[in-house]
């Protein structure tokens, strides 16, 4: 049995990535720089792969920034602003990706999504009526003869047509099937040219094969592919799905000319029911992802292994593979030097997972694997006792009562408290949280975990930030103030550090997109608070001015989310667990005073199952009231705020009301407002904030621009509803960008205030 990974992490094994291709962006090194930073990631994947024996190595599952983005420009599909810029080709796209602001010309940056159910995101391709899709560059068959040279062999990964054009955003009326012709012509080349390369294999990712399907979805698919493998010459193309099953088309699937399929036996509910159901050709290989590409715990070999043995029943030949790939885990357990062996031994990186596959496909060879000893191992390390057991946060989970999810008096009601209360003017106007991280705030933060500075020194210095953060508020003219969040290296990490249940690592980055990296804590036992997290830091902020400073938290659903969870117990119980941990911190903060409190839910829709059947039976039977749970049991005149970005919220949109916040800031400027449709035709009753500039790209909004996004709000929001604020947090952004852009923010809602009629 040989072994499969469906892709690999890029940005390195210490972001060397992120760090070249920042100092690129300042223009600290030169492209030939960039690009052997690049090179030495890609070799080192490979090899690294190689010396596990795995057999299907991938290539191009290398990005500079997003493989949606590659594909894009692979397919010559590259906006008109973009290339009248007259920037070299790494250049324009990094600038599709980031957006650009200079001498050349201004432009936004392209849409950004989430991928799937994942923290990862992707750059959102543009199709109109100029749009002519050819192919137009050559990083695949680069990237193999890069890897060729290396002396590895390889199966270029290509996203392939079908969930291009499911995820591609179309304008001046075009739709997918407009573009079959053209896109055919261009997949029929790029396999004709790997033909000439001697290529053995192809992986064709279609993750949006687990989506629901329609018969036209459908339908294109099948159509896509049978001009496609008509045409694949001595080249294998193998079918690539994850994150779900394909229940509406295996049956196309099956009888499609593919030399191998590989489906996702982890996440896909119903792939076990369908191959069993309809059996598997024995003409073709399966590539099975029994091995957990998304979370960081060891493999069951017992599990894995029965699973293979029953697998081998219905398909002649079966690769073992990852269930998706190991982008979404980090690198090596290497790297980490602090974690206790007891509690290291469950986890599996990338590279470690690599292991993993290897020793099952030997033991998969095996007569008796039961005697083997590094099965004997695995099987100890799955029953040994785990530590953070907590049976009075089990308790109190088990004793939460129906009141406890609901707020008095309705929102209604309250609206008019609130208004009273803080006597805002029209279009308030506030930030996400978060201020730009400066080298002293990362200086500060960095000596105190090193130890060289003691907690008292390290708060000094926290507390001197928000000082200057409230004054530099106050001179802008914000309405509602934040202490800029200089005390947290992440918005879940932090709070994970003063909650018992979780353990931390030093190094273990994931990329969420570009060159932003997060370090998502683990959820190893039973959740509580340990001690107020918050409070000392907004208590103190609010003392330093007359205007409302809102706390900031993260929400339950988002700390799950944004954690590698375990896989013990129910994603409600953790959510649960968390909610009553975050309930305790918004009481405390009431307590000191603080009348707006925001309990960030960035990531509510991440987890949200794929298949619309699975929503309420499965995540928001328990997500919205897990959020419930957190605010429950304030004061009407105190206001809650959430927050949502980089989703699709159309389609829960009522549910997101139902979370019973009074004010909600959403993502939306990178999404074009397309929110607005969904936030007017639901006539949503919460107060909302949707983002009037894109705080992921360097570029400073001008007022008019903000202003025009407002206008496009105020057709579809009542003007008592409406506040003004980035679309995100501004940690990543620098001073020098911040500061002017909110003073057009600032600027741009009080000329809408003054204008009356005459706007």
């Amino acid at each position: 049995m040989n072994s499969a990974v469906i892709g690999f992490p890029r940005v390195g094994k210490l972001r060397e990535l992120k760090f070249a291709s920042e100092k690129y962006f300042r223009g600290e090194i030169s492209k030939t720089q960039l690009t052997e930073t690049a090179k030495k990631i890609k070799a080192e994947n490979w090899k690294c792969q190689k010396e596990q024996g795995i057999k299907y190595i991938s290539s191009n599952d290398f990005s500079y920034y997003d493989g949606m983005l590659d594909t894009a420009v692979l397919l010559g599909v590259v906006p008109e602003c973009y290339k009248n810029l007259n920037r070299d080709a790494l250049d324009t796209y990094f600038a599709m990706a980031r957006g650009y602001q200079g001498k050349e010309g201004d432009v936004p940056a392209l849409a950004m999504k989430k991928w799937f159910n994942t923290n990862y995101h992707y750059i959102e391709p543009e199709l109109g009526a100029d749009t002519k899709i050819r192919l137009a560059g050559t990083k695949p068959f680069d990237e193999y003869l890069e890897a060729q040279a290396e002396g590895i062999q390889t199966k270029p990964v290509l996203i392939g047509p079908f969930t291009f054009l499911k995820l591609a955003r179309y304008q001046d009326g075009k739709k997918a099937t407009d573009f079959v012709e053209d896109i055919c012509k261009a997949y029929r080349e790029a396999l004709t040219k790997l033909e000439k390369l001697n290529v053995e294999w192809v992986q064709m990712d279609e993750p949006a094969l687990v989506t629901d399907l329609t018969k036209e979805d459908i339908v294109l698919f099948e159509a896509l592919y049978k001009t496609l493998l008509s045409v694949k010459g001595t080249v294998k193309v193998l079918l690539q799905t994850y994150f779900g099953d394909v229940r509406d088309c295996y049956e196309n699937l099956i009888n499609l000319n593919f030399d191998g399929i590989g489906l996702d036996f982890l996440e896909g509910r119903k792939t076990w029911e369908l191959v069993q159901k309809y059996g598997f050709p024995k003409d073709k290989i399966l590539f099975a992802g029994l091995v957990n590409g998304k979370n960081i715990w060891k493999c069951d070999y017992e599990k894995v292994l029965s699973k293979l043995e029953e697998l081998k029943k219905n398909a002649k030949e079966i690769v073992l593979s990852t269930s998706c790939s190991l982008l979404h885990v980090p690198y090596t357990l290497k790297n980490e030097t602090k974690l206790a062996e007891e509690i290291k031994q469950h986890f599996s990186f990338a590279v470690e997972k690599l292991s993993e596959l290897h020793e099952l496909t030997v033991l998969a060879e095996c007569d008796d694997y039961g005697k083997e000893k590094e099965y004997v191992a695995n099987q100890r390390m799955i029953k040994s006792e785990r530590c953070y057991q907590d049976a009075g946060v089990r308790e109190a989970v088990t004793n939460l009562s129906e009141d406890v999810f609901v707020r008095i008096p309705e929102r209604n009601e309250r609206e008019k408290i609130q208004k009273k209360v803080f006597g805002l003017p029209l279009f308030p106007t506030t930030t996400i949280g978060s201020f730009p991280q400066t080298q002293e705030v990362k200086k500060n933060r960095s000596s105190y975990k090193k130890g060289e500075i003691d907690k008292s020194a390290y708060d000094k210095q926290n507390f001197g930030f928000i000082e200057e953060c409230i004054r530099q508020q106050e001179e802008i003219g914000l309405d509602v103030l934040v202490h800029g969040e200089y005390e947290r290296n992440d918005m879940v990490e932090f709070f994970g550090e003063n909650l018992a249940g979780y353990v931390f690592t030093e190094k273990a980055w994931v990329q969420s997109y570009g060159t932003r990296c997060v370090k998502p804590p683990i959820i190893f036992g039973d959740i509580k608070r340990i001690r107020p997290i918050t409070v000392e830091y907004s208590a103190y902020a609010q003392s330093l001015t007359d205007k409302p400073v809102k706390g900031m938290l993260t929400g339950p659903v988002t700390i799950l989310n944004w954690s590698f969870p375990r896989e013990d117990i129910s994603l409600k119980e953790m959510a649960y667990q968390i909610g009553i941990a975050i309930r305790e911190e918004v009481l405390d903060l009431e307590k000191a005073g603080i009348r707006i409190i925001q309990i960030d839910e960035a990531a509510l829709k991440e987890k949200l199952p794929i298949r619309k059947s699975d929503w309420y039976i499965e995540y928001l039977d328990w997500a919205i009231p897990a959020f419930r749970l957190c605010h429950s049991g304030v004061k009407p005149e105190t206001q809650i705020h959430t927050h949502m970005c980089y989703s699709e919220f159309d389609e829960i949109i009522r549910d997101i009301d139902n979370m019973d916040a009074d004010v909600i800031s959403f993502e939306a400027s990178r999404s074009k407002l397309t929110i607005l449709d969904a936030i007017q035709k639901s006539h949503f009753e919460t107060e909302v904030g949707p983002g009037v500039y894109d705080i992921h790209s360097p570029r400073i909004p001008s007022v008019e621009e903000i202003k025009d996004a407002l206008d496009k709000m105020l057709r579809k929001i009542p003007a008592e509803k409406l506040w003004v604020n980035p679309d995100c947090g501004l940690k990543t952004r620098g001073v020098a960008e911040t500061i002017p852009s909110l003073k057009n923010l600032v600027q741009a809602a009080e000329e809408l205030r003054n204008c009356g009629e005459n706007c």
